[in-house]
């Protein structure tokens, strides 16, 4: 995944809790006067702006109008920039025995800024101001893994089809699919030489031809910073396990990720993610996305 925008590449390691959880992190200052100025806000027009271009650039082929009638479904572009920030549960679990990444996520949708604090300790946090990535833990190992790398990749799961209206997305319509017997448009994206951290970057939709929803995902990673000399992991084939409805927004319920067989079939079972505790923020400090002043600035 691209930690910058419009898209990033997934990431695959985790890390293993073993202390009490914390509850979910509370994102909300006290409603006052003042302090509604000192809020996030997205004025009304840019939302309008924005989904209107997005709307006219996907019209332009088969497979944006398939994107677009996706966005539709899963209750509209312009509800999900409007709804503001989105907040959940992102808690990924390698089937193989390896660490899990579980934390509080806080995302602005609009310019891809990204919160996490941990689930086992509320002072461990790290993220990403749209610039760059911050971490703060008074124990080094409370995320054993590339956290830049990670900041962005849950939105990345659950955001489609949202998150295929920025710059330099290539989509292209494949031949029909099915899977567990329903039948699906199959729309493949790519991206232009230079656009985030991974630009060999794929994603393979497949998309109801009945209910215009999303139900499969399958992607490869090739960071390069985990494959040096190029190249990229196998792909992977995720399949969006039930769905949940949060102020007018249709999202998967939760995630079972396999390996992708040569026959384009999921094979072997590797990971299970359950995405949970999901709202919207509309409430926000201007500054909840940016840097700590004593946080570690990353490279």
């Amino acid at each position: 995944m691209k930690i910058s925008y419009p898209i990033m590449l997934f990431a695959v390691c985790s890390f293993f809790v073993s202390c009490k959880e914390t509850t979910k992190p509370n994102t909300q200052e006290p409603k006052t006067e003042v302090q509604k100025e000192k809020t996030i806000s997205i004025p009304k027009a840019w939302v309008s702006t924005r989904v209107a271009k997005a709307k006219q650039q996907l019209a332009t082929t088969e497979a944006g109008k398939v994107i677009w009638n996706a966005m539709e479904a899963h209750g509209g572009l312009d509800t999900w920039y409007a709804n503001g920030p989105i907040s959940f549960r992102f808690n990924y679990q390698p089937q193989d025995g390896k660490t899990v990444r579980d934390s509080y996520k806080t995302v602005d949708t609009w310019s891809n800024r990204a919160v996490h604090t941990s689930t086992t300790d509320s002072t461990a946090r790290f993220g990403w101001t749209g610039e760059k990535a911050w971490v703060k833990a008074k124990d080094s190992t409370a995320f054993a893994y590339d956290t830049k790398f990670w900041a962005l990749t849950p939105l990345y799961f659950i955001g489609h089809p949202f998150i295929l209206n920025g710059e330099g997305v290539n989509l292209e319509l494949l031949k029909p699919e099915t899977f567990k017997g329903v039948e699906y448009h199959v729309v493949k994206v790519t991206f232009d030489a230079g656009t985030g951290d991974a630009p060999d970057d794929y994603y393979i939709l497949y998309i109801g031809k009945d209910s215009n929803k999303v139900a499969v995902m399958r992607y490869i990673v090739s960071y390069p910073e985990y494959f040096k000399d190029g190249g990229h992991a196998p792909e992977k084939f995720t399949e969006f396990i039930g769905e949940q409805e949060v102020d007018g927004i249709i999202l998967p319920g939760g995630f079972k990720t396999y390996w992708t067989t040569e026959e384009g079939k999921p094979g072997t079972y590797i990971t299970k993610i359950d995405f949970s505790d999901v709202s919207f923020e509309s409430d926000l400090p201007i500054n909840f996305f940016d840097a700590p002043v004593d946080a570690k600035i990353l490279n």
